[in-house]
């Protein structure tokens, strides 16, 4: 009786393991799964109010920011000035995460992977200036390319009604560069799934300046990253892809 009871108990642990602890922001209460031992590293799971965060004490980065993103979260956030608040997240030791300094004089843009313009009210929009929320972009990357892939997925929310949306960087190839402490991400990806259609792609782009995107299914960006980006969906699913409207850059 007991061994049964040890094992219905460890089943039912194994079962909230692949559970969010902030389930609203994910596909199905599902947050991704990582692969990559190299990333599973010194982790910690950030839970906001609108979004959520996937952090690395490694990168100093987040691994993803995670978001529900609905029609009415957008429309309210378009009521509110932009309030460049950055700060380190006081959730994190000291030795994980990314200071103001580690930034200053980099050259690069602290770039937001749950953007400002989604955020509804104040609070929310305090929450994704943590640098939690933040990877070292390159500057015309950020303004431009990345903008318009943000404002065509605002766009298409507002067209579904909602989407989960998935942002975060991507650590490929042998040398990678720091800025103070934090790694800077090779490549860029949003991850955008539409429950209405039941389909999702990314958008993948490098991180660089005058760059332009591509799009790609969920199954090709996970074999890239090594990330199990919709833990919920099947191979079959992954593999279908959602009609991702073309994002222009943002004018100079």
């Amino acid at each position: 009786m007991i061994q049964k009871s040890l094992f219905f108990a460890a089943l039912a642990l194994a079962s909230s393991l692949a559970l969010a602890a902030c389930p609203a922001h994910y596909l199905d209460g599902r947050k991704p799964e990582i692969r990559n031992e190299k990333l599973a590293a010194a982790t910690k799971e950030l839970c906001y109010s609108v979004f959520g965060v996937m952090h690395s004490g490694i990168t100093r980065t987040p691994l993803w920011s995670a978001e529900h993103l609905t029609a009415d979260n957008i429309e309210r956030a378009r009521e509110l000035d932009r309030d460049n608040a950055f700060h380190p997240d006081p959730q994190l030791p000291r030795g994980h995460r990314a200071e103001l300094a580690d930034y200053a004089r980099s050259g690069f843009d602290r770039g937001h992977m749950a953007p400002n313009g989604d955020m509804p009210d104040r609070r929310a929009q305090r929450e994704s200036f943590t640098l939690a929320n933040m990877v070292p972009q390159d500057a015309d990357n950020n303004r431009h390319v990345w903008a318009g892939i943000e404002q065509v997925v605002r766009k298409l929310a507002m067209k579904e009604g909602d989407l989960y949306v998935l942002t975060g960087p991507a650590f490929l190839g042998a040398e990678l560069r720091k800025v103070g402490n934090v790694f800077v991400p090779s490549h860029l990806y949003k991850v955008v799934y539409s429950p209405r259609q039941r389909a999702g792609a990314a958008y993948f782009v490098e991180n660089q300046a005058d760059v332009k995107h591509v799009t790609m299914s969920v199954a090709d960006l996970e074999k890239r990253i090594g990330i199990n980006l919709l833990p919920s969906l099947s191979q079959k699913e992954k593999e279908s892809m959602l009609r991702l409207p073309n994002a222009k850059q943002r004018k100079h």
